[in-house]
């Protein structure tokens, strides 16, 4: 199963062009789901989700055959947006040691200690890897933007130029971060999880209310909730300033979770894909060592 280019031109903010975050939606997508039954669109995004994952299988073993390129898939997202759920069901069943999952908190003194990209070099994954980023580089221009109070923590060059020029600044090296890591063989997925605002309040509720899921809420979530518009306002910005011919950015709808899941999972095995990976090849040499070792064996 292939998602369509169609699908996939509508979830990529192309570059050059403003992500218009305002105009997309949080609900659907593809044309097939589109005026399906809220029951009927769940069954087939999980259809859909299955499908994905028995490809993505198949396409990670050729990736970690191959050991010839790295892939990095970064996710970024509000609050509750499912980018923990995402991760469990889509790379549900790839190899886990061809696979590495990152998640982003608050910088230790040690990362305040060096440049802002720092902490994301030293945990990109090595060829033949797939490393997911759970929030990522790109909240040195989000949450720093919203609370500009960060930008005084180990970060001398917020002290000689305007606070606007520290975010151009910024873009201009996640851009040439990124670009420097497609020339040297890491292809990079950006997926932006578009929550609506009313989805993610209904989420929270739920995690309030089942005594399973408390541990899941923090009252800092409802803090960050009062600053959704400057949030957006600031994904609005930097996904239309990095989203490049060699990163661009998927905006995928949110708010139904299993099809959220399954356009995440068609846009990773699209990635691969594109690649053209095949088996490697082996050397005359190398033939001659297997069949020399087939012999020994069926001689015992």
């Amino acid at each position: 199963m292939k998602l369509e280019q169609a699908v996939l031109d509508e979830l990529m903010v192309h570059p050059g062009e403003p992500a218009g975050l305002n105009r997309r939606s949080t609900e659907s997508t593809t044309a097939e789901w589109k005026g399906a039954s809220k029951k009927h669109y769940k069954k087939m995004a999980k259809e859909d989700l299955r499908s994905f994952v028995a490809e993505l299988v198949e396409a990670q073993r050729r990736f970690w055959a191959n050991d010839s390129h790295a892939l990095l898939v970064v996710l970024q997202a509000m609050d509750a947006a499912g980018k923990d759920g995402t991760i469990r069901h889509v790379m549900s069943g790839v190899n886990p040691q061809g696979c590495k999952v990152e998640a982003f908190k608050q910088p230790s003194h040690q990362e305040f200690d060096h440049d802002f990209l720092w902490s994301a070099s030293q945990a990109l994954p090595a060829r033949g890897m797939i490393g997911m980023f759970n929030r990522s580089y790109y909240e040195e221009v989000l949450v720093d933007r919203v609370h500009p109070e960060l930008l005084g923590r180990g970060k001398p060059v917020s002290g000689s130029l305007p606070p606007a020029q520290v975010w151009l600044d910024r873009y201009e090296d996640i851009n040439a971060f990124e670009r420097h890591l497609k020339r040297n063989g890491t292809r990079i997925v950006k997926l932006f999880l578009h929550v609506s605002k009313e989805e993610q309040k209904d989420r929270f509720l739920k995690r309030l209310d089942d005594p399973d899921k408390n541990w899941k809420f923090s009252s800092n979530d409802l803090a960050e909730r009062g600053h959704w518009d400057e949030y957006q306002t600031a994904y609005e910005d930097a996904l239309t300033a990095t989203s490049t011919d060699w990163a661009p950015w998927f905006v995928v709808p949110a708010d139904h979770k299993y099809a959220l899941r399954a356009l995440v999972g068609g846009i990773i095995v699209h990635a691969i894909d594109a690649l053209d990976l095949q088996p490697p090849a082996l050397i005359p040499q190398e033939h001659e060592a297997l069949a020399r070792a087939k012999r020994q064996l069926l001689a015992e």
